[in-house]
């Protein structure tokens, strides 16, 4: 038998083991501290996909920690990002390599900072926007981020995609740094909800790529509209004034002036969709999509709220940073009177705005349209099978859908595999968790036959010479309906435009809008443009439609 004292020997040594153990459990748990690479999980085509990290040397429990969120350029990645907005120049001959070993040394911040590869050169749309707002999440779950202190930066392509970014979102964000930014479609009608946003932006006067007239006229406008916004011109510099602007890491020295102002006094937001609702304290509840929809809310005492509004069906404005006492609102000039509540909501009706919750139409969030809605996330290409096709014809069937899937060019590789399918391969799972590209008709395509009550148009199996394309509802996700030739022919002759560094496939149908009917190529285009809230064709699009003699309405 052990004497009492070899037990307590034995005592303390178990103690030591596990005294040992949890310490070596929080050096384990510990994250690395500097420059380095991670990834998160995309739900788009169940990848891995990279991003650069900076974490602070201070890391320490209990404090939270300012964010910068960093958009590349065209041509460019993750790892050079993260060197640049350090002010690290890249000399000729320097390799990128697709590691951290060779990050030379430089300031430590008390940032952490984030730089998305966002599937590489494909805008800051669609995808590649999903993919920034995964990595900010990915980087809240995984570090102590005071949400107060969320900047964001970004250059040429990624000047773009930050501008795109904050005024879509600008209650998201403390402080945005464009420079040299790539003018991005749509994004100047939206330069007014940047009211409480500190924006600097930074060109350089003798830039080849991005003129500096962009950024001249984006000052311009930004200070138009009220918008704290400066500009910083560099005489006899290129398209490379991110060397200028992040030297010796300056711009962080800029972010540390500011905070996000979670409720400010007036709020101003202008929106075409449901997927952009809301900017601080004030969320658009009716819309109708594809038509600009706006904003204008002001506290003009300490329970007097004056709103105005051009296109918008309902809102809701938030009130808890007020004390619990009744509100005097003035909405579009008439006066209503209402109790104290966390939350405030408004309809229109056909005489007067009420309060009220509304219910929103077929239209609503997440069924809104347009086209490009349902290639932004989850997407599975299908194929048909039916109509008994010869070998070469499941071939060439096969074929078109792997056209429509294959998004990187030989200039532009993409990380970004989107899968493609038979229409007998397609599950309910597939169903459940993503959107599906369709091809042929109900004749030829099982998935489109079964779905055929809820479309609003079909086009006819004889119509060789026609294309049809539109987007349905699917339940939680979308229907894209390709019929009779591809959506791609004669698309350069259409010369459709669209935003040139976004991939071939979502420049073009960016530019549909719920549904497009042409004859023989792109250039001859007999009918397009957005279902009615009830996800009908218009009035005065439905003769053009029926006159093809191709394609059904329902």
């Amino acid at each position: 038998m052990a004497s009492d004292s070899d037990q307590s020997h034995d005592r303390q040594g178990v103690v030591a083991c596990f005294a040992t153990l949890a310490a070596a459990a929080v050096l384990l748990a510990q994250p690395a501290t500097g420059p380095q690479l991670t990834a998160f999980h995309s739900d788009v085509d169940d990848s891995q996909q990279p991003y650069g990290l900076y974490v602070p040397k201070s890391l320490a429990p209990g404090k939270r920690y300012p964010l910068v969120i960093s958009l590349h350029e065209e041509d460019s990645n993750h790892r050079l990002n993260l060197r640049r907005i350090f002010g690290v120049v890249s000399r000729t001959g320097e390799i990128d390599t697709d590691n951290m070993r060779n990050f030379p040394p430089v300031r430590d911040v008390d940032y952490l900072i984030a730089t998305p590869y966002a599937r590489g050169t494909m805008g800051y749309r669609g995808i590649a926007e999903k993919d920034v707002y995964d990595v900010l999440a990915d980087v809240e779950r995984r570090f102590p981020v005071d949400e107060d202190r969320v900047y964001l930066t970004g250059i040429s392509m990624g000047g773009g995609g930050a501008l795109w970014l904050a005024l879509t979102r600008p209650g998201l964000w403390a402080a945005v740094a464009p420079v040299c930014p790539a003018p991005i479609p749509a994004a100047e009608e939206l330069a007014g909800n940047a009211l409480n946003l500190p924006i600097r932006l930074f060109h350089g006067d003798l830039d080849p790529i991005v003129s500096v007239d962009s950024s001249r006229a984006w000052h311009r406008r930004f200070l138009d509209l009220a918008v704290p916004a400066d500009y910083i011109e560099y005489p006899g510099v290129r398209h490379n004034a991110w060397d200028q602007a992040y030297r010796g890491g300056a711009i962080f020295d800029w972010f540390s002036k500011f905070r996000r102002d979670r409720f400010p006094q007036r709020v101003r937001f202008t929106t075409r969709s449901y997927r952009y609702d809301s900017a601080y304290w004030v969320r658009i509840d009716g819309l109708t999509p594809g038509t600009p929809a706006s904003i204008d809310a002001v506290w003009t005492g300490k329970t007097t709220l004056e709103v105005d509004t051009q296109n918008v069906d309902a809102f809701t404005v938030s009130l808890e940073q007020l004390p619990d006492a009744p509100v005097a609102v003035t909405i579009d000039g008439v006066p209503l009177r209402v109790k104290a509540a966390a939350a405030l909501s408004f309809i229109k009706t056909a005489t007067r705005w009420r309060e009220g919750f509304y219910t929103p139409p077929a239209k609503q969030p997440g069924a809104e349209g347009p086209i490009a809605e349902a290639v932004a996330a989850r997407q599975i290409y299908v194929y048909g099978s039916g109509g008994a096709p010869s070998p070469a014809d499941f071939e060439a069937r096969r074929q078109r859908a792997e056209t429509a899937a294959a998004w990187s060019t030989v200039r532009r590789k993409l990380s970004l595999a989107l899968a493609v399918k038979p229409d007998t391969a397609v599950t309910e799972a597939d169903i459940e968790s993503a959107d599906l590209v369709l091809f042929g008709t109900a004749e030829t395509n099982s998935a489109i036959a079964r779905f055929a009550s809820r479309m609003p148009l079909a086009l006819s199996s004889a119509a060789a010479d026609y294309g049809l394309l539109f987007i349905a509802p699917l339940g939680k996700h979308y229907a894209l309906v390709n019929s009779g030739l591809p959506w791609w022919a004669g698309a350069d002759d259409a010369d459709r435009g669209g935003y040139p560094l976004a991939p071939p496939q979502f420049r073009l149908l960016s530019t549909f809008g719920d549904y497009v009917l042409f004859k023989g190529s792109l250039a001859n285009v007999v009918a397009e443009g957005r279902f009615d809230q009830n996800w009908k064709v218009p009035a005065d699009a439905a003769p053009k439609i029926r006159d093809s003699g191709t394609v059904t309405i329902h």
